[in-house]
């Protein structure tokens, strides 16, 4: 991009990395050869340093390119020798002779030299130029006045940054530092320190082309670009960033999806309909035809035992909710009343009820200080804690087997508001917006970053919908069984790359978000499937429940788990075959 270049050889050109290490200005300029243990070892330069020159078996990464990377990442990581000996070794240096004396003259606050160099090296964007230049004259000013020059500051000011004709508020600021220097609040930066100076270096690096100032971690964000894509384009992926290495392609098999089922839960009498992990994923809470709702505790070792039986509805319990501390639970009976439970205890704090009107849904401010509720009269209601009615929007708001949700800034409640829409309720402009569908809905799910919702058909089909914007359809879920009765789904896995759902064949089925593939169907199961709950804080922990009376967790292939003596007939330990 028009950067002048020169044959200067390389170990006599500066060398100034940007703010990594404290001996920063020590190893601002190597002015001798590198001293190496190599001994006798000959310098071996290219024979040939053009651009045309590539590495890789692609032929499409330019070697001078790839070594002046490799030696700007040395210098970053504190290697300077090792840097200084690359540049040597290859014969490409990091910098020109001239931009070197620019930075050089940047770290010795010669603002005068640099803005004058700084015109040298041949940028071709004027702008760039402007607004590096009156960086450089800023420093200088500041330190003008910090010396108590007023004078000298002023006319550096008029003559050389107002004419610059850029920045205008900033030049405002400047003008105020001079009459009244004690309500400046600019003079924090102490250039004489070396890391102020490297901040300043930064600044003129973003600002000037990456032919010029290598831009600073350059080699590790393409890495990470190039670890992004693996990642993305594995359709099984479920590990965290963490597990990600260097030394090989990443891919995950099948095995990093949980499949195998690890324990049955039995607690109920009668069929599951709801599960939901806490949002700490150390607790389960499933709700049943049987008129009671079962906490169950997550072990670390992965174990899942029974912690509560909570009774007192007088209706089969259709939801759970979860406080966003995790410390208070929500049980909804099948239109009758909310019950809140101490999850530490099992104890009922407080019940929530309307006169000749009963309740369908449940759920949970987002700080935890009221709770909401879908009525059978369509209505939606908030209260506080105490059971005090803070608002209720009547009308078409809800039908008799109704999800609610609520975003976690507290601004829109989502509802099924009639068999084929869902309603978006924005709370603070009165403003609703529908989702409309073709065939019935039964349920839906919101996705954690209330960017996306989950829709159950009752044709079969579970339909993903954006609802940021206009809402649309950004993808469809088939292979599951839905006849008769309400199956519910959940996102999960890493970033909730996955959708998982139940199914009236009494399996359990999981498929890619993004791509829509179907993936794998879980048997296991004697009835219907009508809940399924993801551990948000396991990637590797899935829970389904169904008709036939029992929770089943399910974790990793290759994890095997120890049998364990059956104490309670609660908790049934299982070998993965059934």
């Amino acid at each position: 991009m028009g950067v002048v270049e020169d044959n200067e050889p390389p170990f006599k050109r500066v060398k100034v990395p940007i703010g990594e290490s404290k001996n920063f200005l020590e190893h601002s300029s190597v002015t001798e050869p590198v001293a190496c243990s190599l001994g006798d070892l000959m310098v071996r330069p290219l024979s040939s340093q053009g651009d045309g020159e590539t590495v890789g078996s692609r032929g499409v990464i330019k070697r001078l390119e790839f070594v002046k990377i490799i030696t700007r990442t040395l210098y970053s990581l504190g290697y300077d020798k090792s840097g200084a000996l690359l540049e040597e070794e290859s014969g490409i240096p990091l910098h020109s002779s001239v931009v070197g004396l620019f930075m050089k003259q940047v770290i010795d606050e010669q603002w005068d030299e640099s803005v004058a160099t700084l015109h040298k090296i041949g940028i071709l964007d004027e702008t760039a130029v402007k607004l590096a230049s009156f960086i450089l004259w800023e420093q200088k000013f500041l330190k003008l006045l910090k010396m108590d020059n007023v004078v000298a500051a002023l006319d550096t000011l008029r003559n050389e940054i107002v004419p610059l004709h850029i920045n205008l508020n900033r030049v405002h600021e400047l003008a105020t530092c001079i009459i009244s220097p004690s309500r400046c609040l600019i003079f924090g930066q102490d250039t004489k320190d070396a890391n102020s100076r490297a901040m300043i270096l930064e600044k003129l690096q973003k600002l000037l082309p990456p032919t010029v100032m290598i831009p600073e971690k350059r080699l590790e964000h393409l890495v990470e670009k190039a670890l992004d894509v693996q990642r993305d384009s594995c359709v099984f992926h479920n590990t965290l960033d963490s597990d990600l290495s260097l030394y090989s392609d990443h891919q995950c098999g099948r095995n990093q999806i949980p499949s195998q089922t690890m324990q049955i839960l039995e607690a109920h009498n009668d069929e599951v309909w709801f599960l939901q992990f806490s949002h700490n994923g150390k607790y389960l809470a499933s709700s049943s035809k049987d008129q009671s709702a079962v906490i169950w505790e997550v072990k670390e070792d992965g174990q899942v035992s029974l912690k509560h039986i909570l009774k007192g509805h007088q209706k089969p319990v259709s939801t759970v909710s979860w406080s966003p501390d995790d410390n208070q639970l929500l049980t909804c009976g099948q239109e009758e009343v909310i019950r809140r439970w101490d999850a530490s205890s099992g104890e009922c704090i407080h019940v929530y009820e309307k006169a000749g009107v009963g309740l369908v849904s449940c759920g949970w401010f987002p700080d935890g200080m009221g709770i909401f509720s879908g009525m059978n009269d369509k209505s939606i209601c908030l209260w506080d804690l105490d059971g005090k009615e803070l608002e209720c929007w009547k009308g078409q708001r809800a039908v008799r087997i109704s999800d609610t949700a609520i975003t976690d800034d507290g601004k829109r409640i989502i509802s099924i508001c009639r068999d084929t829409a869902i309603l978006l309720l924005d709370r603070e402009v009165k403003f609703e917006r529908l989702i409309e569908e073709e065939e019935i809905i039964t349920s839906f799910s919101l996705s954690k970053d209330n960017k996306f919702l989950l829709v159950n058909l009752i044709n079969q089909e579970i339909h993903l919908w954006s609802i940021e914007g206009n809402p649309k359809i950004i993808s469809k879920y088939k292979g599951h069984t839905r006849t008769r009765f309400v199956i519910r789904s959940c996102f999960g896995g890493f970033e909730q790359a996955f959708i998982a759902s139940g199914s009236e064949d009494s399996q359990v089925y999981i498929w890619h978000r993004g791509s829509g593939e179907l993936l794998l169907a879980l048997p296991g199961h004697s009835g219907a499937v009508n809940s399924v709950s993801w551990n948000p804080a396991n990637l590797h922990m899935l829970a389904s429940g169904s008709d036939d009376r029992t929770i089943r967790i399910w974790g990793l292939n290759h994890y095997n788990l120890k049998q364990r003596a059956q104490s309670n007939g609660i908790v049934q330990p299982c070998n993965g075959r059934s």
